[in-house]
């Protein structure tokens, strides 16, 4: 995504590279010279670092996330429970803002209140808030989703929104004291080995179609912010939504309409946004398993009656 919505980020690009190559210089073994850091290999495994983070904050983020994993209601037998995750990978505000109010959208939508798991990056070093966004966190929220899953029933729905880079995945940032990355493999691997065969996963980033390929099965659903070659608009750090999180969760599935019309609406609207500003187009990926439709019909049959009001800034009044 870019800073500026047109492009891709320079600013983003460069904070890539400056990662890596810190990175590079730590890992070198100036006895042997060998090179010990591969930013691409290493985003395979979902690495991450924190820097100059005091005691507090590291005691303050286990007792966010402990509370709010332990609040997570157990699934009920015979029925067909969402559980939904949302995390802000990156501390700009736009990407905390888009994932909690997607939070609260997909919680509504498909039933899962006492069920959702919310997570920013940006977080204080008070006890009390939302957990950290960064890939540690994203794993263990998993983790305790899968342990709370009758995992044959129950669907997980995971919504991200970060900065994305086409070899690397996603990216995790918070100022100069958190990074990381998440590539493709690495994200399958964690839902693949987790058991989560039920699965709706939402991903807003630029180049996010690169996650395509290795999350699909016969009973996934799968969205992404632009085709795996293509940067995606409106992540801008004091805007309200992406064009993604606007389009799709701001409006498409706010309103008690299928999920196959509410993707249609979301696309066609980030369409006729981005051909009014002449923007290369990010081509959002939609992929919907043979099987989805045992989870999905029954969840969407359970949706609101009614819409719910949409909230922020539009993403395109905020484009430039």
């Amino acid at each position: 995504m870019n800073d500026d919505g047109g492009g891709t980020s320079d600013i983003m690009q460069k904070r890539l590279k400056a990662i890596a190559l810190a990175l590079a210089m730590l890992a070198t073994n100036p006895a042997t010279g060998q090179q010990g850091f591969n930013p691409v290999e290493a985003a395979k495994n979902g690495w991450s670092m924190e820097q100059n983070r005091s005691a507090n904050w590291h005691l303050a983020q286990h007792k966010r996330l402990t509370t709010a994993l332990a609040a997570l209601q157990p699934q009920r037998n015979g029925v067909i429970d969402s559980y939904v995750v949302t995390i802000g990978l990156d501390s700009d505000p736009v990407f905390s803002k888009e994932a909690g109010e997607a939070a609260k959208v997909l919680s509504r939508r498909y039933g899962a209140t006492g069920r959702t798991v919310y997570l920013a990056a940006g977080a204080d070093d008070q006890s009390v808030g939302t957990p950290q966004g960064s890939p540690p966190n994203l794993a263990t929220a998993l983790a305790a989703v899968a342990s709370k899953m009758n995992l044959k029933e129950d669907v997980l729905v995971l919504y991200t929104t970060s900065h994305g880079d086409p070899n690397s995945g996603l990216a995790y940032r918070d100022g100069e004291k958190g990074i990381g990355m998440i590539a493709p493999v690495r994200l399958a691997r964690l839902l693949d080995d987790l058991g989560f065969e039920r699965r709706m996963i939402l991903l807003s980033a630029c180049y996010s179609g690169v996650f395509l390929p290795l999350l699909t099965n016969e009973n996934s659903v799968i969205v992404t912010a632009a085709a795996s070659n293509r940067t995606s608009f409106g992540c801008a750090p004091g805007n309200d939504w992406t064009f993604f999180g606007d389009a799709l969760i701001n409006n498409g599935l706010r309103k008690p309409q299928t999920f196959e019309n509410a993707t249609a609406e979301a696309v066609s609207l980030i369409s006729s946004w981005e051909n009014s500003k002449q923007l290369i187009p990010s081509r959002p990926q939609i992929f919907i398993g043979d099987k989805a439709n045992i989870w999905l019909a029954p969840l969407e049959a359970k949706m609101p009656k009614t819409d719910t009001p949409k909230v922020g800034r539009p993403a395109i009044e905020a484009f430039n």
